[in-house]
């Protein structure tokens, strides 16, 4: 399977390229999304790509949009990808890893969504009993089941920046009360439903972000990406032992090898063994896998 660093198409012009994430402008209306191979952690991308990452990512993400669509609307347009790229050679390099979706406002946050102690939660948790300022029971070990699930907003960095958690009370400076509450019910509702499928079919999702757009009306969206490996941490069910960091089916595999070399965490990120590519892409595919039986 050949990989995608980057995407080239011609006639639409390309808006950003994030950290994983090609935007192209198809019209007024619409947008192309096109999930690269790229591979960031830490907030940096990494040089080598995984390939058929984006594959996943795209169908893992409209898997999730499909399931959501009775809590919240979501940016997927009806509009072929076949108008949007005629170029049959280079939707054939796209494979799945493309997406139509409406032009939204995004929001200027993440909503990041726990329901398990660990990462920078973890952390955060031993040094002050709280994850993000909210307290919690003595004596959590890592990566327990919280006891409710929790909702640690964040700001939205740029690529090669650091989000940066926020508290609720500053979305509401930046959202307006109605729609900040609104963004934080719909994501731990989407959480604790999702949660709940995912654990049914063998995976735990420990956390996740979520992130939202407007309409011309003001109607919230869900944008993006959802419940993917990317934007989620997810778990073995049948391997889970709260006190240790479990094993994962997402990148959380590649930020543990990176622990173990002398990184900064500041670009360039360094390059990844063809063992370590090939078991993260294996990671990748058995989520999918699982989530959605393909």
């Amino acid at each position: 399977m050949s990989a995608l660093h980057h995407s080239e198409l011609s006639g639409l012009r390309l808006i950003s390229r994030g950290k994983v994430r090609d935007i192209y402008e198809i019209d007024g209306d619409h947008l192309l999304i096109v999930a690269s191979d790229r591979l960031s952690a830490f907030d940096v991308v990494l040089p080598e790509p995984i390939p058929g990452k984006g594959e996943v990512l795209t169908r893992v993400a409209k898997f999730w949009f499909e399931r959501t669509r009775d809590i919240i609307p979501n940016h997927l347009s009806e509009l072929p990808l076949e108008q949007a790229v005629p170029d049959a050679a280079e939707r054939e390099r796209l494979g799945d890893r493309a997406m139509v979706v409406k032009t939204l406002k995004p929001l200027p946050i993440e909503a990041i969504v726990r329901g398990y102690l660990i990462g920078s939660g973890w952390k955060d948790y031993q040094a002050s009993g709280r994850v993000c300022g909210i307290e919690l029971p003595k004596d959590l070990r890592m990566a327990d089941r919280l006891p409710e699930t929790l909702y640690t907003p964040s700001t939205k960095a740029e690529v090669g920046g650091h989000d940066q958690n926020i508290d609720f009370a500053r979305t509401v400076e930046l959202l307006g009360t109605d729609l900040a509450e609104q963004v934080r019910d719909t994501s731990i509702r989407i959480y604790d439903e999702c949660a709940a499928y995912a654990l049914e079919h063998g995976i735990i999702i420990a956390d996740t972000k979520f992130e939202f757009g407007l309409d011309a009306a003001g109607r919230l969206h869900l944008i993006d990406e959802v419940l993917t490996p990317d934007s989620s941490r997810f778990w073995p069910a049948d391997e889970y032992r709260p006190g240790a960091s479990p094993p994962s089916f997402d990148k959380q595999f590649v930020r543990d090898y990176l622990e173990t070399l002398d990184w900064d965490k500041t670009p360039p990120g360094p390059r990844l063994p063809p063992e370590i590519i090939r078991r993260t892409a294996e990671k990748y595919r058995e989520a999918e896998a699982r989530l959605t039986g393909a």
